[in-house]
Formats: C-alpha cells, sequence, structure tokens
C-alpha cells in the first residue's frame, strides 16, 4: 500500500508523526518513536517567553538594573524543561540521533528579536520549523484585525531569516480563519497545522484556586479539526496538518479524508507508548486495503468541501438542520 505523501516540502513514506511535546526530550524516547516508523520528529516548542527572559536577564547582569519588575510577567526560568541554548543542542542531537526530518518549533505571539532563535534553529539541523500562534485575545482594545496582522507580519518575518519551510500552528478562535488562512499563504507558509489546543484552566471551589491541570485530547476533539481540514484542503494549495483528536485509525482515515496531508498525536502515544503510532499506520493501511484503495492519494481529500456529496454539512446548513433534530426528543 502507497501511503507516501508530501508534507512542507519533505516526502514522506506516511503522514504520522509525534506532535509537538516533551517526548523528544528523551534521546532513547525519540529512537523509539523512529523504529516505531514516525515520519518526522516534532520537536517541542521554544517559547518567546523563555528567550526574552534570558535575554532580559543577561541585560540585566550586563548593564546592573533591576529585574524583578521587568520580569516579573514572566514565567520562572525553571517553568521550562530546557532553556534557549539547551533547546539548541536537543535539536542537535535528535537530528543526529535519527534518520527522519527534524521539525522545530517556537511559540509566541508578537514579533520580534526572538524570532532569530528561527534561524538558530535552522542552523542546529532542522529541516523545518513550526510556529505556534498561541494568544488568548483578552485586551478589549485589541482588534481582530491586529491579531491576524500581527501573525501574518511575523510569518514573514520568518520567512526573511530562514529557507527552510515554515509551517504556523493556529488556533480554531479567529474570526475568518479562512481569510487568515489565505493571506499566511500568500505571505510565504508552507503549511498549516490545525489546530493548537487552549489548555482551559479549571477552579478548585473548595481551595479558591485556579486548576491547571493538563488534561489530555480524545477523539472528540477531532471533530474541529476535520470541519476546517475539509474546507480549507479545497481552498489552499500549501500543506495542512491535523493535530489534536487522533486516537484510532479511524480517526486517521478521517483526517485524511478531509484533506490533511500530514497527521501529529500526541496524546495517545502518551496514553499507550511510542510503539502505538505504528499501530495507527498499520490499522489505516488495512483500512485502505479492505476497501481495495491503492494508495493514500486516492483517499486523501475526498471528504473535502469541494469533493464531499454533502458540503452543506460542514457550514450553516449543518446547525439548522441538528437543531431540527431536537424536536424528536421527549421529557
Amino acid at each position: 500500500m502507497d501511503l507516501t505523501t508530501r508534507y512542507l516540502g519533505l516526502d514522506l513514506p506516511h503522514p504520522f508523526m509525534p506532535g509537538a511535546s516533551p517526548m523528544v526530550d528523551d534521546l532513547d524516547t525519540v529512537r523509539r518513536l523512529e523504529d516505531a516508523g514516525a515520519a518526522a520528529i516534532v520537536m517541542h516548542s521554544l517559547f518567546e517567553e523563555q528567550i526574552e527572559h534570558e535575554s532580559l536577564t543577561l541585560g540585566g547582569l550586563l548593564d546592573g538594573t533591576a529585574l524583578s519588575e521587568a520580569t516579573s510577567f514572566l514565567p520562572d526560568a525553571g517553568d521550562f524543561a530546557l532553556g534557549p541554548e539547551e533547546y539548541l543542542e536537543q535539536v542537535r542531537m535528535v537530528r543526529e540521533a535519527v534518520a527522519v526530518p527534524v521539525i522545530g518549533s517556537l511559540n509566541g505571539v508578537a514579533g520580534g528579536r526572538w524570532l532569530e532563535y528561527a534561524r538558530l534553529i535552522a542552523e542546529a539541523g532542522a529541516d523545518a520549523l513550526e510556529l505556534n500562534v498561541y494568544q488568548v485575545a483578552a485586551d478589549p482594545e485589541v482588534p481582530s484585525s491586529a491579531i491576524e496582522d500581527e501573525i501574518v507580519a511575523m510569518v514573514e518575518e520568518l520567512k526573511r531569516r530562514v529557507a527552510v519551510p515554515v509551517a504556523v500552528k493556529l488556533s480554531p478562535y479567529l474570526t475568518a480563519l479562512a481569510h487568515l488562512a489565505r493571506r499566511l499563504e500568500a505571505a510565504g507558509a508552507d503549511g498549516l497545522v490545525l489546530f493548537n489546543r487552549f489548555y482551559q484552566a479549571d477552579i478548585d471551589v473548595d481551595e479558591l484556586e485556579v486548576d491547571r491541570r493538563l488534561r489530555l485530547s480524545d477523539s472528540t476533539a477531532l471533530l474541529l479539526r476535520i470541519r476546517w481540514l475539509a474546507i480549507l484542503s479545497s481552498q489552499l494549495e500549501i500543506s495542512l496538518a491535523s493535530t489534536g483528536g487522533v486516537h484510532t485509525p479511524t480517526d486517521a482515515v478521517k483526517a485524511l479524508m478531509t484533506g490533511a496531508d500530514a497527521i501529529q498525536v500526541v496524546s495517545a502515544l502518551l496514553q499507550r507508548g511510542p510503539s502505538y503510532l505504528g499501530g495507527l499506520r498499520r490499522g489505516v493501511e488495512v483500512w485502505l486495503e479492505e476497501r481495495e484503495y491503492s494508495s493514500l492519494d486516492e483517499l486523501k481529500g475526498s471528504m473535502s468541501l469541494a469533493r464531499c456529496p454533502d458540503p452543506g454539512a460542514y457550514m450553516r446548513a449543518n446547525y439548522i438542520q441538528l437543531l431540527q433534530s431536537l424536536r424528536g426528543i421527549g421529557f
């Protein structure tokens, strides 16, 4: 079965790879992921805050200024597993440890000198770069257009700084996602990753504290991804990756049907181990063989907005029809 795919200009034997996570901090786990058949290794993110923290700290040490006020809004350095220099060294070690492509990752919300690390990550051996744009738009004075302009500007700046392909990992919480996607394509983005997960804070009502507990995804998280994969895959020429909600081979088939070129998996691997990546790939292969597909290309995009038999299911018509179905529910 031909499962080959092309993602960010990289020819891959199949679409399955680990998504950004702390799994890459351990080289033995990285090797196990490659042994399980990972098509590429995605590094976890180097955060804008990490780089800014180090820059502020170094600047304070050099000029003797007080740093307490300047750094009070930043996380503690100990909150990050790897500092900026350690991160670059980890990219080098991962690159040396595996034969598959390595995709570096930057996470931030605004342009600036910290984006210079894109060049350093590429020089450390990354074959591509993922820009994770994770922002909670809580300021009522900042319009959506300003946020989208900033994202586009970051991509333009990254493309000036690096020669490697750049993917943008987006949030679904944007006013006009399709329009922004088209702008990012025009700005030079080589791909989009749908979507980053907003880890929702809970409330401990007894302790009166914010509960920051991490909750892994399940298959229901995929529904949002396949809707936008279906919409965007028929309107863009750049690569699309699905991340979030792929836990079974059937989940993977859905993402591929709606147009994903790559599938990034994290929660399922954290729950079941690196070898499960190979199980997902084999499960999709069996599914295709049983239905007499000869290649992944025959499946990919077959349920996109442009090709599915009921495109209204992805649009407003679906909302109306589902509400009408409530009439059959009695109490």
